[in-house]
């Protein structure tokens, strides 16, 4: 099992771009797929992307799509999440979140959670 820790949320005017991260602690990162889920105030936590072991495949729910990047650097243990042209629907706590795989692929449903780091888009 692995502990994810998300930084590099904030504060951003809408049309601007923010990284998050996600740090993992445990052992054999390598071997779980990771995602990225946020919830919206009012809202319930919803997946936005997904991306394999290996990082080779990826997956990304049309309201990201085009604007967002999910990476991994699996000789740091992190997960990355690029956003770029952020909107005020954007604004939501973001989550980071893994599941052990034995295969290549991307889910839309995990296991472990991080804690959430907040980002808030203003227009």
């Amino acid at each position: 099992q692995v502990q994810l820790v998300e930084s590099g949320g904030g504060l951003v005017q809408a049309g601007g771009s923010l990284r998050l991260s996600c740090a993992a602690s445990g052992r054999s990162f390598s071997l779980y797929a990771l995602g990225w889920c946020r919830q919206a105030p009012g809202k319930e936590r919803a997946f936005i992307a997904g991306i394999s072991r290996s990082g080779g495949n990826t997956y990304y729910t049309n309201s990201v799509k085009g604007r967002f990047t999910i990476s991994r650097d699996n000789a740091k243990n992190t997960v990355y999440l690029q956003m770029n042209s952020l909107k005020p629907e954007d604004t939501a706590v973001y989550y980071c979140a893994s599941r052990y795989s034995d295969s290549d692929i991307v889910y839309r449903v995990y296991e472990h959670w991080g804690q959430g780091t907040q980002v808030t888009v203003s227009s």
